[in-house]
């Protein structure tokens, strides 16, 4: 379980000319461990994820997921590795009104396959992972907003997913129940052996992380080297 992104350049148009998200991009995420992505708003964190995501096809480089590489595939063939290896979590948790907080897993465990049975067992276990086995039956208007992000979680590892990404989860959350987010993520990653990118605006959470880089203006930086980067520009 890995995640390796190589020389990854994106481009958009705009007007007769390009902006350029993505310049030269590289990532390497090992398993077991947290990539935090940090950086100033516009600074390219969205599309890093996105095309990590295999969401978007960069104009060049390669993305590798689990020893896929799938910039190699079709829309099929990374529709399908997103289903089965990748895990998302957004910044709402986006969750059913009408369905409990296990049925909100125990779908997503259908879509990869498993049984009925089977889904329900990995729903329950996924709950209680995430410190919520006494709200299953609790449908999102009945959570705290903490709890809702915590299903959402369990929600993306209902693939056991080799890799996770995760679009600032705390971004509506205050800071104690924020920071307990980011401790369970830390925990979840190191326990399942995902490869996990967490893309944050909140770094009072990240004293743990195993790794942390920033982007600015498209270009990937270890955290010394950024500031001199942001002058710069």
């Amino acid at each position: 379980m890995s995640l390796h992104l190589s020389g990854i350049t994106l481009t958009y148009p705009d007007g007769d000319g390009y902006i350029t998200a993505l310049d030269r991009v590289s990532l390497d995420v090992p398993s077991g461990t947290v990539t935090a992505v940090a950086g100033p708003s516009g600074s390219g964190k969205s599309s890093l994820l996105a095309v990590a995501a295999t969401l978007i096809t960069p104009d060049s480089g390669s993305v590798v997921i689990d020893g896929t590489a799938a910039t190699g595939l079709g829309a099929a063939g990374r529709a399908a590795l997103r289903r089965g290896r990748i895990g998302m979590i957004f910044q709402q948790p986006n969750l059913l009104d009408s369905l409990t907080a296990a049925e909100q897993i125990e779908v997503m465990a259908h879509l990869d396959g498993r049984s009925p049975r089977a889904a329900r067992g990995h729903a329950r276990e996924l709950l209680d992972a995430v410190g919520l086995a006494d709200h299953a039956h609790r449908r999102p208007h009945q959570l705290s907003g903490g709890q809702r992000q915590r299903v959402n979680i369990a929600r993306a590892l209902a693939n056991d997913p080799a890799v996770l990404l995760v679009d600032e989860p705390t971004s509506a959350l205050d800071h104690e129940r924020g920071a307990a987010v980011i401790e369970l993520l830390l925990e979840l990653t190191h326990r399942t052996g995902a490869a996990t990118v967490l893309v944050t605006h909140d770094r009072a959470c990240l004293g743990e992380v195993d790794d942390l880089v920033e982007v600015v203006d498209g270009r990937v930086f270890a955290p010394e080297t950024a500031a001199t980067a942001l002058h710069t520009r």
